[in-house]
Order: structure tokens, then C-alpha cells, then sequence
């Protein structure tokens, strides 16, 4: 232990770590920049801190305040000691409706102000995109503002009193006429009185630099506000606070369509003078797709707010008329709203991928001019990026003249980095050119300072570091900061990472088969860090369960990238902290579909397992729970389930058997079937074949041997809606399709034993990859009939669907037969919606409640569901999230707490609010046998509910 870990430890009750996985984690912000921090500590309180900082100040180690780690600038990440905020200083200490204040803690994450606030009409005025994970403290560091900064200004026009300590332990209470003031600041202000009234661009998004003008005595000498957007180089802010504004009662969105986005920023001024709450711009290459939008080629989305929804709703159309538009949409609907800003508030992650799938990177994310100038600004802008051969898409704030833009900067090669350089020089002079500042909402850091004496001149900049040696002469505070700045060029975190492929078993399509490309998808915009979730959302469980960075999808993505570096993290695959990050990773794909730039961290897991355990002993449930497929037929075959089943039913015998399969000692064995789907499938009576579709019905392992009542149910209901079900072959060769045995002449002669299909899940999901390939290599073989007629293949069990989908594809990259069983395989709605368009579903007309499947909404969709739903008369909503069990993962020992953690996150509570009669929908046999487990609750699978119904 060093001098400095041990001295921390004994003088802070907080948790300190110097451990490889801690400084792992905050080595990255959501910048272009790397710093390997000596450790971490997160503060219980302001003594704490205190006590941090006497210990470094003593050994000249730098401190670098965190919050939410959304920066994008760098100015999150140093080579010192990192404080941690978001652990334990993260509480509202109160909210007074009256006065309209609230006082805050620096971990404190803006959504839950806002949730605070809301009760009482309030709420606090700015509000980045990263709304639902930037704390209170980063958002004051870097002055952020968000879309409403038109209505509610910076957050520095928001905050009223801050309690900051010093570099050398003073303690401060910041506020107006000179409040707080640290000895000798006064006097730097009094001596550069001129310089500050005419050196400092007069915008409503000037966040570069230091904000010594809000000193002036005729702006009230504000100490706190000038404070605001410091970056963590002055004082480490300890508590806040803020003011609250009032929320109108009712909004509604004019989304205003341009022909591009040059007409769309010059008519964004023109808007200002109508007190709207919001004019925000994008145009459309950076939209997925143009659905729900009005026609154009780019938009404003203009809110406007008022007492009444009729009240927005006319000064939303007041809008719509002062513009001239190609087409408008005005909506008042909060959901149909939500969904237009889910867009908006996506982009800063979107925007990260080029339409063609290539790389864009920040470091000119949020330029601002004023507003009526930014028209202009955004030609040059685009003749620059031309000039020079580069993209972005540009978006942002345009009623405040703030643009964001992500740029396809090659930052891996020299020359890349050259230009990268090149570009940002002329680009800060374009901005100075037309009035603007470098930064407009995310602070300087060390993408820009450097670039600072462009806009202010040497001299202001030399006041800067006058005012910084005022605050922190000793230079301790976030060094390397908007003053002495480090190269903008330097400290890039893709310069650690291989030149060349890493060998790995998947095919990572949309990453050029390159594993550190897929690795370098995380870009730190953290979507995975919220605390809870909206609608159908999944992303992240397990990090709402433990609150910790290492189980965050951004988390992990950090360990597999200094995993690659080798720097910090030198096992490589054989890396304990990266498995044990990984290992309650539930492989729930949910950041597949909601990380705004599709990070696949279940197949990350799955590469880096199979990597890790190669040539290895694993654990016992990689082997229980990884073969299942295997124990499951041989049960099957051995006819010997009532006799599994009564010994599982022996305590004594099941612990044992729990503890030599690795299968967590809460959990009960699942009961096996009787009689198998197949077997049923085979001695069934079968009435005459239908004229419709032929459609194959996939039996798999859940459905197969521990929920047969689905298939049967699932049958029912295909062969009323008039289409003939067929079963896969089990025979190699020239197979009957679909007869389940294969039991003519001609197909006993001429093939071969095949066994059952398999989509591979319980091997792909433990990371058993080569076992995997077999499997699904074999199931392509018995296939083969199949995928020479045009049905198509109708999997029941959500989990499975999603691997056949993706993970088969993905892993056998380089068989053609893989993409065309993945195209065929379909949902049991999306079957009948396509294939029986026609036939009406009987009518269930009762609520329901359950969960959407994890897999289905990030890799299938539901949207043919809910149609059939609504169209059975089920009504209500489906909860988001995860059920916690995913397959193994709640199985496995060591699991069973943040399992059922998961479960009560969404789907415990979505269950037990349920009305009277309600139907407990669960597609998943996990989602079924962990209601059933935990709840008492019987869940069902759509087609069971459907099948008892045809009566």
C-alpha cells in the first residue's frame, strides 16, 4: 500500500480505492481523452473532502472532482486522485416550495430534482439531455444549460448560494457582493475593471473561460456565479443552492420542417420574441427515420408552455404561423411528445455513427454564436468540414445559437490526428469570427483550452491564470484545466488501443469484425447509469440494482478497453476484474436497443468468457446450466422426469445437488414435463390440413421439455387462424419437413442422425462459443429442408428467437445459411400478422400486466404483439426492465439478490398493482419462473391466454 492509500484510508470514511477495476472506471469521461487517475475515493461529506485534499496538498497529488462522468471535454478525468460524488454526496437535503429554492448535494443526479421539485409546480431550469444521470456538481462545473436555456438560462442563472472548499482547506459560502470571495480576488477584479467590461463576447452561451465578469460590481460582484463553469480548477463544491422555477402546468411541441438546416437556424431567432420554452434543431441526417416527423429536411422542435393544454396549444399554432415552414406538426399529447424528444435527447449518442456505420468523434460538440448569426455560422461551418474532408451532423440548441456535432475525426493514425488539430485552430477562428464562444454548454476541458487565446487574446487569458493562482495557488485543482492547458492533441484515449484486429470467435458486422472498434462504441454518454427507466426500457438492471459503476454497461465497456490498452488492466482475457464486472452482467441485451449507440455487452461477455475460461476448468454452472440442452434430452430419452422431479422435491437432495451445479441455494429446480412438446407433437390426433401458410414451429429447450403447454397452446391457436404447423426435421439428408420424426422409407434411407435443433443460447450466454458453433452448425444441417421452402420459422420462447436472430448470424459469420434461417425466424404475433392477416383472435377483453422480454424489445420488437394484444381486448401497458432470472444468470450462486432486485425494479410492483382479473403476460420461461418464484404468481404465455379463449 502507498504512503498516500494509506493515509487516505486513515483519514476518510468514505470508501478509497486504488484498486486496478476503481481507477479503470474513471479513466475516461465521455470525451476524446485518457487519464489513468492513482485512485478513487468517494467522500461521505464536506470533512471527507476536506480531508482529501489536506492529504494531497501534503504530497503535491492532484484532485479532480466527478460527477456523472458525462463530460465531454475531459475536464472529468485526471492523473490524481478522483473524487467520487455520485456514491454517498448525492442527497436533496431540502425544498423550500415557498422561497423556491432547493439545496442540493454535488452527487445529486438532476432527475431526481426534478422528480423532487415536480410535486410542487417547480423545477429546475436546465436540463441536458443527460438529464437522467449528470449530477447537480457536473452540471454547476461546466455551467451546463439543455434545451430549455431559452426560457430558464445557464445553470449558473439558476444558482443562488454554493459551499466550496479550497485547495488549502479554506472553507467558502459563495454568493452575490462579494460573498465567499477568496482573499485577493477582489483586488484582481478592481484592477482589470475595464478589461473585464469589454474583453468578455456578450451571448446567451459564452461558457468558455472563467465567468469574471459576473464580478463586475454593476452585475452584483457574484462570487457563486462566477464560480459557475470553473471546471473543477478553482474550489471542490460540497453543496449547492439552486433556484426552482415554475413548471407550466400544461406544454406542446411545434415541430417546425425546413428544407435544411440552414433555413431552419436562420428562422430560429425570428421565434424568440413568441417566449417560447425550447427552439431546438436538427436536421435530417441525423435521424434514423423521418416517421412522426413533418416533411422537410430539417426541424426546430419549439415548446411552448401555458396553464391550460388549449393555452400551449394556441401559442404552439402562434408559432407555427410566425414560421415559415414545409410543413408543421403541432403535438400536445405528453406520450406522442416524449416520443419527438426521445429523438433529440438520443442524438448525442446517434450522432456518434456516420449513416454509413463509421466512427464520429467529439471535440467540437457545442460551439455557440448568437442566435441570429448561426445561419452563417453553420455554412462555414460545413464549407470548413468540406475543406478538410470530414462529416457531422450537426444539432443542438439553435434558439441560443448552440450547435453540437460529432465528426468523423480519424484520431487512430497520425495524419488523422494532424488534421484533427488543423481543423480545430480554424475552427475556433470561424467561431471568434462570427462573435462566438468555444464552448457554449460543455466547458472547455482540454478539448478546447488550448485554443482559448483565439477567442480572449493573451491577455485575458494570462487574468485567468491570475484568478486560478488566486483560488488554488498551489495549481492542485483539476491542472491542465483552462489554464496551462495540455494539448488539445495529447492524452487521446484510442492511442493505447491495438493497431491491429484482435482475433475473437463473433463477426461484430457493424463494427468491421474489429473488437476494439466495438469496444470503442462507448463513448460515455451513459444512458446505462439512470436510475430507472421509461415505458419498455431495459438498459441498464443490473446497475439499478447495485448503484455501481463496474455494472453499468459503460462501466464494463471501460474495463474491455483498458483490457485492450494493456496499460492498467495486463491479464488481457485471463483479467479477473473484467469477468468479475462482467459477471452480473444478466446478458439482458437491453443496451443493444437503448444504448444510443448500440453497445452488444451480452456479446461482449460471451467473447471475453470464452477467451477467459479457454483451455480452463469453468465454474460448475457454466456445465449445469450451459449444457442443459443436453441434460434435458437425456431426461427426455431416459423417460425419467417424475423421478428428477420427486428427488428435486427432497431438500436435502436438491441442496446438494444446487451446490455441485453452482445454482444459488434460494432458487427452486423447475419442474420437468412429463411429457415432452415433441412426444405430445407426435402422438397428437390430427385433424385435416388447413389451406393456409405452412409455418415451422421451433421446439425449444423451455418450450420442448419444461413448458410443452405453450407449444400445444401455440398450435391451437396457429391451426385456427387457418395455418398448417410443422415441426423441424430430426433427420439429416433429405428430411420431410416438418413431420418431427421422419419416419417415411425414403427419408430413413437417405439420412443421417441429426438430433434436435438448437438455437445455441445456454452455450453462447456461459461463453462457451466453439460448443455453440456446433450446435448451431448442426441445426443448420437438420435446417436445410427448411430453408429450401419459403416458410417460415415461428420460435415461441423470446430468448431464443433473439439468439436465432442475432447470435447466429453473428457467430457463424461465415456460413450464408446462417443470415437465412436469422431472416425467417418470427415471433408467434409477427406469424399471425403475416401470415393470417385475416383471422380475428378471440376475445379476451380483460387488462393485462407483465413484462415486454428483455430480448423481444432489443432484438425482435413488439410492436406485432401489442396489435394482437389490442386486438384480443387485453388492454394496458407492459412493463420495461428486466425480470432479473435472464436464463442462468439468476440461477447461478452468488446471483439470487441482485436477480431479485431486477424483478422488483419493474415487474414485481407492475404485478402486484394489477387491477382485479387482470392476465399475467410472460412470453419468457425465465420472466414465468421468476413470478412464479418470487410472487406466487402464475404467468402465461400470449398464445396460452389466446388458446383458452377458442373455446
Amino acid at each position: 500500500m502507498t504512503d498516500l492509500e494509506a493515509a487516505l484510508r486513515r483519514d476518510v470514511r468514505g470508501e478509497v480505492g486504488f484498486d486496478t477495476t476503481s481507477r479503470a472506471l474513471t479513466t475516461m469521461d465521455a470525451s476524446n481523452y485518457r487519464r489513468v487517475p492513482l485512485g478513487v475515493v468517494a467522500p461521505r461529506d464536506a470533512d471527507d473532502v476536506a480531508a482529501v485534499l489536506e492529504v494531497c496538498r501534503e504530497r503535491g497529488v492532484p484532485v479532480v472532482a466527478r460527477g456523472g462522468g458525462t463530460s465531454i471535454a475531459g475536464q472529468a478525468t485526471g492523473t490524481g486522485v478522483v473524487l467520487d460524488f455520485t456514491r454517498h454526496m448525492n442527497r436533496l437535503v431540502g425544498i423550500d416550495p415557498e422561497a423556491r429554492t432547493a439545496v442540493v448535494q454535488p452527487g445529486l443526479v438532476l432527475d431526481r430534482l426534478q422528480d423532487a421539485a415536480a410535486p410542487h409546480g417547480l423545477r429546475f431550469g436546465p436540463d441536458p439531455s443527460t438529464h437522467g444521470r449528470c449530477t447537480l456538481g457536473g452540471m454547476i462545473g461546466n455551467n451546463s444549460c439543455g434545451s430549455h436555456s431559452v426560457a430558464w438560462g445557464t445553470t449558473a442563472d439558476s444558482v443562488r448560494e454554493l459551499s466550496v472548499l479550497t485547495a488549502r482547506g479554506r472553507r467558502l459560502r459563495l454568493g452575490r457582493e462579494w460573498s465567499g470571495a477568496p482573499e485577493g480576488l477582489r483586488e484582481l477584479v478592481d484592477g482589470e475593471l475595464a478589461r473585464l467590461r469589454t474583453g468578455f463576447p456578450d451571448l446567451p452561451r459564452r461558457i468558455s473561460g472563467y465567468a469574471l465578469d459576473a464580478l463586475l460590481p454593476e452585475k452584483g460582484a457574484d462570487v457563486a456565479r462566477s464560480f459557475c463553469g470553473s471546471e473543477g480548477t478553482l474550489g471542490v463544491l460540497t453543496e449547492a443552492v439552486v433556484r426552482l422555477v415554475e413548471s407550466p402546468r400544461a406544454r406542446a411541441l411545434a415541430v417546425l420542417g425546413y428544407t435544411d438546416e440552414a433555413g431552419a437556424a436562420e428562422a430560429a431567432a425570428g421565434l424568440l420574441p413568441l417566449g417560447p420554452l425550447t427552439v431546438e434543431g436538427m436536421a435530417v441526417d441525423l435521424v434514423p427515420s423521418t416517421e412522426g416527423l413533418p416533411r422537410g429536411g430539417a426541424w426546430l422542435f419549439v415548446e411552448t408552455g401555458g396553464d391550460t393544454e388549449a393555452e400551449a396549444r394556441a401559442r404552439a399554432e402562434a408559432v407555427v404561423r410566425a414560421a415559415d415552414v414545409v410543413d408543421a406538426l403541432v403535438v400536445t399529447d405528453p406520450g406522442g411528445q416524449r416520443t419527438l424528444w426521445r429523438i433529440r435527447e438520443d442524438a448525442s449518442g446517434t450522432a456518434t455513427r456516420m449513416p454509413d456505420g463509421s466512427e464520429a468523434w467529439p471535440g467540437w460538440e457545442d460551439c455557440a454564436v448568437p442566435p441570429a448569426r448561426l445561419g452563417g455560422y453553420l455554412r462555414d461551418f460545413r464549407r470548413l468540414l468540406t475543406a478538410h474532408e470530414l462529416r457531422g451532423t450537426p444539432y443542438g440548441h439553435f434558439g441560443d445559437g448552440c450547435i453540437h456535432v460529432r465528426i468523423d475525426f480519424d484520431l487512430l493514425s497520425e495524419a488523422g490526428v494532424a488534421r484533427f488539430r488543423r481543423f480545430s485552430e480554424e475552427l475556433a477562428d470561424v467561431v471568434v469570427a462570427h462573435g462566438g464562444s468555444l464552448s457554449g454548454e460543455h466547458g472547455d476541458g482540454q478539448a478546447r483550452a488550448e485554443l482559448l487565446p483565439r477567442m480572449y487574446g493573451p491577455e485575458t487569458v494570462a487574468l485567468f491564470e491570475r484568478a486560478k493562482a488566486v483560488w488554488d495557488p498551489d495549481d492542485l485543482l483539476n491542472p491542465g484545466m483552462l489554464v496551462r492547458p495540455a494539448p488539445l492533441d495529447a492524452n487521446l484515449r484510442f492511442s493505447v488501443l491495438p493497431r491491429e484486429p484482435v482475433d475473437v470467435e463473433f463477426g461484430y458486422p457493424s463494427d468491421g469484425g474489429d473488437f476494439s472498434a466495438a469496444v470503442r462504441r462507448c463513448v460515455g454518454v451513459a444512458k446505462c447509469r439512470t436510475t430507472s427507466v421509461s415505458g419498455a426500457g431495459v438498459m441498464c438492471p443490473s446497475f439499478r440494482a447495485t448503484g455501481d459503476e463496474a455494472h453499468s454497461t459503460r462501466g464494463r465497456a471501460r474495463l474491455l478497453h483498458e483490457m485492450l490498452a494493456g496499460e492498467l488492466v495486463t491479464d488481457g482475457w485471463r483479467s479477473t476484474e473484467v469477468r468479475d464486472a462482467l459477471d452480473l452482467c444478466l446478458s439482458c441485451k437491453g443496451c443493444r436497443s437503448d444504448c444510443p449507440v448500440e453497445v452488444d455487452m451480452a456479446t461482449y461477455k460471451a467473447e471475453f468468457l470464452h477467451h477467459h475460461y479457454e483451455g480452463r476448468r469453468r465454474p460448475a454452472a457454466h456445465y449445469a446450466m450451459g449444457w442443459l440442452p443436453v441434460w434435458l434430452r437425456w431426461a427426455a430419452r431416459a423417460r425419467v422426469a417424475p423421478v428428477v422431479n420427486a428427488l428435486a422435491s427432497v431438500r436435502p437432495l436438491a441442496a446438494v445437488a444446487k451446490r455441485l451445479g453452482g445454482i444459488a441455494g434460494e432458487r427452486e429446480v423447475p419442474r420437468l414435463a412429463g411429457e415432452t412438446f415433441s412426444r405430445w407433437w407426435r402422438g397428437r390426433r390430427r385433424g385435416p390440413a388447413g389451406a393456409g401458410d405452412l409455418v415451422v414451429l421451433w421446439p425449444d429447450t423451455f418450450t420442448e421439455h419444461l413448458s410443452p403447454s405453450v407449444g400445444r397452446a401455440a398450435v391451437r391457436v396457429l391451426e385456427a387462424a387457418g395455418l398448417r404447423v410443422a415441426l423441424p426435421p430430426t433427420l439429416r439428408g433429405r428430411a420431410v419437413v416438418g413431420d418431427g420424426t421422419s419416419r417415411s422409407a425414403l427419408a430413413l434411407l437417405t439420412a443421417r442422425r441429426g438430433g434436435r435443433v438448437c438455437c445455441g443460447l445456454t452455450y453462447v450466454s456461459t461463453g462457451q462459443l466453439d460448443r455453440a458453433r456446433a450446435v448451431m452448425r448442426r441445426t443448420l444441417d437438420l435446417m436445410a429442408p427448411v430453408l429450401e421452402t419459403s416458410a417460415p420459422v415461428v420460435v415461441l420462447e423470446p430468448s431464443c428467437a433473439a439468439a436465432l436472430r442475432t447470435d447466429l448470424p453473428e457467430l457463424l459469420h461465415d456460413d450464408p445459411r446462417a443470415a437465412r434461417l436469422a431472416a425467417r425466424v418470427l415471433t408467434f404475433a409477427e406469424a399471425l400478422e403475416r401470415h393470417a392477416p385475416d383471422w380475428t383472435p378471440p376475445e379476451v377483453n380483460l387488462p393485462a400486466v407483465g413484462q415486454t422480454h428483455c430480448h423481444q424489445h432489443a432484438v425482435l420488437g413488439d410492436a406485432a404483439d401489442r396489435r394482437l394484444r389490442e386486438s384480443a381486448g387485453l388492454t394496458g401497458e407492459l412493463s420495461g426492465g428486466c425480470c432479473g432470472l435472464a436464463g442462468n444468470f439468476g440461477f447461478e450462486d452468488g446471483h439470487y439478490e441482485v436477480s431479485a432486485a431486477c424483478a422488483e425494479d419493474q415487474l414485481l410492483p407492475a404485478v402486484r398493482e394489477a387491477p382485479d382479473g387482470a392476465v399475467v403476460l410472460a412470453d419468457g420461461f425465465s420472466c414465468r419462473t421468476q413470478l412464479e418464484q418470487l410472487a406466487g404468481v402464475r404467468g402465461r404465455h400470449l398464445a396460452e391466454v389466446l388458446a383458452e379463449r377458442l373455446e
